[in-house]
């Protein structure tokens, strides 16, 4: 990773896929954060988030985030060691925001409510990643590129919404629940269908 400063760019050691996520909010030296530099590091992270809204992570500057937030480079890296830290202390945000849908799978479905359980499942699901979508999907790109701190948050996030899921399928399946080939193959067809042709 490089930091990228008005005047030129400085090398910075390559951080871990913890270093950034998993820690209490400090500045980078260490300190705790009073309210002042948590108020601060919250308009740095929100400010990175609306930025990703236009620009790719690899064309993000700091310089770009500052300014947004009428600050300096120089205040951001009191912060993060880089966007990408910034990116990553994102990604995991919204990855703890996943709790809620993967509360949604504990409890039985069954005949009566299981379509309104699914329909609030993914009502839920689809709200979440509108209100995240650009860092989720910087997040996926800078997974799918190589990048391991971000393919460490991704599966982290969706580890257990994933097996609460496979666990659910699992239980009809045991039950004799679970529909045919033929059905599934219908059913989604249809909603594709529907997405990209409209409403017949």
């Amino acid at each position: 990773m490089e930091r990228r400063a008005a005047a030129g760019r400085v090398s910075r050691p390559a951080a871990s896929a913890t270093d950034e996520v998993d820690l209490p909010a400090v500045a980078l030296d260490g300190r705790a954060l009073g309210r002042r530099g948590a108020q601060t590091r919250r308009r740095l992270l929100d400010a990175t988030a609306s930025l990703l809204e236009t620009h790719g992570i690899r064309d993000l500057r700091v310089v770009d985030i500052a300014r947004e937030v009428g600050s300096s480079p120089a205040t951001f890296y009191q912060y993060f060691r880089d966007v990408e830290a910034a990116v990553l202390v994102l990604a995991q945000e919204a990855g703890d925001e996943i709790a809620p849908l993967v509360a949604r799978l504990v409890p039985p479905w069954d005949a009566r409510h299981g379509l309104d359980d699914a329909r609030a499942l993914v009502d839920g699901f689809v709200d979440y990643w509108d209100r995240h979508r650009a860092v989720l999907r910087t997040r996926n790109l800078a997974a799918r590129e190589g990048d391991e701190r971000f393919r460490d948050v991704r599966n982290r996030t969706l580890r257990d919404f994933m097996s609460s899921l496979t666990a659910k399928i699992d239980e009809a399946r045991s039950a004799g629940r679970v529909v045919s080939r033929a059905d599934l193959v219908e059913t989604t067809a249809r909603i594709i269908h529907q997405t990209v042709a409209g409403r017949s």
